[in-house]
C-alpha cells in the first residue's frame, strides 16, 4: 500500500503544464504569442520550485 504525496503530484502537474506551454510556444506563428507562452511557462516553473522545492515530485533514484 502506498500513499501519494499530494504536493509531489501538484508539482508534477505544474511542470507538465509548463512543458505543454513551452511546446505550444515552439509552434506559435506570432512572435508575441510565442513570448507570452514562454514567459507563462517560466513563471509556472519558478512558482513550482518556490512552493514545492527544486525537483519536488520527482522520483528518488535510490
Amino acid at each position: 500500500m502506498s500513499v501519494e504525496d499530494p504536493s509531489g503530484k501538484r508539482a508534477q502537474e505544474m511542470r507538465d503544464k509548463a512543458q505543454e506551454l513551452e511546446q505550444a510556444a515552439q509552434y506559435a506563428a506570432d512572435p508575441a504569442e510565442r513570448q507570452r507562452l514562454t514567459q507563462k511557462a517560466l513563471h509556472i516553473r519558478e512558482k513550482s520550485e518556490q512552493v514545492y522545492g527544486f525537483g519536488a515530485g520527482t522520483m528518488d533514484p535510490m
